[in-house]
């Protein structure tokens, strides 16, 4: 019956981040470029829409670990996961289509209004993605199914990424790429991102021996969880690190193929190909993970990485050699997320053998906040980069100087390998959950009566 469970798990779970994906995709991805080329903001208002959305984004990461307490501490019929997947979901798609509306504010008024309505978002986004990913480690504790279940996931949650980076922008264009157009392909992606979430919602069975005993979280045990596991701080620290690089460097995708490369058209291509290229290598990471350890298999893949980079940022305009040096990049950092997302399940198990106590959903919110600093840096990051460099003022590709372009290649390709790597050295220094010492844990948190035979 586990057996059946698990394989059902496995794939229910996996698909509900289809749409998940999708929404985020197109708020982290396109929505800077709706405020820089459909609405057509000012240098003036712009620059306080970048100082916006990075305060808003450390702000609302710091309240993540809250809420993961408040999922730990919910009690319900249906478990303390799948409420606050199905309430974030709404509420979370009611705001996007907010995100996406015309009200026809600008200046300061449009930067108030912006400022009370993303941070509902992020709000509501983030109970759903806390509670989602703190699932896991209730599903399983095997770290062979975990890998399976984790990468059939992250599979799922690239195809809805991919089909947003390539579909949105076509379909936004194909309506007119104008404020209705954004209008309506955000509720398109509202409806499909609640459709999917279904197959969790209704799907998904949880095993009830992992967790024997009924625990409840305080906010003072909320900082013992955080910061007296020292494997989840340094989880934490090498997936902050990555996810400032990796959001960088895509976010800057869409520009760089209209004001570098000259052809917007191709970036569709391009995401095709990066696609393709990450859901196979996302598909095929349990067999490398039969045949090395998780520690050889980071290493291999930030080899990839930064090779990818740097083939990237000498590379001619020309599709083959940046398509070549996009394989590279997609491939390795595939490989990295299914890998961080195991390194912060298996801290779940770690840190109630250390401290006492279960808390996926504490540990969890670790995620959505590494994303949101990530995000806020990398928001950061670009809006400066866009406006020093001429674009967010330039009208046609021609308009941009080669000093321009020069100064969008360094923020969207060199400075992210800097980022990436020192996540990499991080996690080499500091980070010790190997097969040997989980199945030390499993084994002694059963003979303490924490987990059912």
């Amino acid at each position: 019956m586990k057996m059946t469970y698990s394989r059902r798990n496995r794939y229910t779970f996996g698909l509900g981040t289809i749409g998940r994906d999708m929404l985020y995709s197109l708020v982290s991805m396109y929505f800077m470029y709706y405020l820089t080329d459909v609405l057509n903001l000012p240098d003036s208002t712009m620059w306080y829409m970048t100082a916006a959305l990075t305060v808003l984004r450390i702000f609302d990461a710091v309240n993540d670990p809250i809420m993961g307490v408040l999922v730990d501490n919910t009690r319900s019929r249906w478990g303390k996961f799948k409420p606050w997947i199905a309430i974030g979901g709404i509420l979370g798609g009611i705001l996007t289509v907010l995100l996406f509306t015309d009200l026809g504010l600008r200046g300061i008024g449009y930067v108030i209004s912006f400022i009370i309505i993303y941070l509902s978002w992020d709000l509501t986004y983030g109970a759903n993605d806390i509670a989602y990913w703190s699932m896991l480690p209730s599903l399983t504790i095997d770290q062979k199914e975990r890998e399976k279940t984790g990468s059939f996931a992250r599979i799922c949650a690239n195809a809805g990424m991919y089909v947003a980076v390539i579909g949105i922008p076509e379909v936004g264009r194909a309506l007119g790429d104008d404020t209705k157009a954004w209008f309506i392909v955000a509720v398109g992606v509202v409806v499909l991102s609640l459709l999917f979430l279904c197959f969790t919602l209704f799907g998904v069975k949880e095993d009830k021996s992992i967790n024997v005993r009924a625990e409840t979280t305080s906010l003072k045990e909320m900082f013992t969880v955080l910061f007296k596991n020292d494997q989840l701080m340094y989880t934490a620290i090498s997936m902050a690190l990555f996810m400032i690089g990796y959001t960088t460097t895509t976010s800057f995708g869409l520009y760089f193929f209209k004001y570098a490369f000259k052809d917007e058209g191709m970036y569709s291509v391009f995401a095709g190909i990066l696609g393709v290229t990450q859901l196979t290598s996302l598909s095929i990471f349990p067999l490398f993970a039969k045949k090395y350890t998780r520690k050889q298999l980071y290493t291999f893949s930030t080899i990839l990485v930064v090779t990818g980079y740097i083939i990237f940022f000498f590379s001619p305009m020309n599709m083959i050699p940046i398509g070549i040096s996009g394989v590279l990049l997609f491939i390795g950092e595939a490989f990295i997320q299914v890998l961080m997302l195991m390194f912060l399940a298996d801290t779940v198990e770690y840190g109630q053998w250390k401290l006492g106590r279960r808390n996926e959903s504490t540990t969890f919110s670790v995620q959505p906040f590494i994303n949101k600093i990530g995000g806020a840096i990398s928001s950061g990051i670009v809006g400066a980069t866009l406006i020093i460099s001429g674009i967010n003022a330039a009208r046609t590709p021609d308009d941009v100087t080669e000093t321009g372009l020069l100064i969008m290649k360094l923020s969207m390709l060199i400075l992210p390998i800097f980022f990436i790597v020192a996540g990499y050295l991080v996690y080499r220094a500091k980070f010790k959950i190997d097969k040997e010492l989980f199945d030390k844990i499993v084994s002694e948190l059963k003979e303490r009566g924490d987990f059912a035979e």
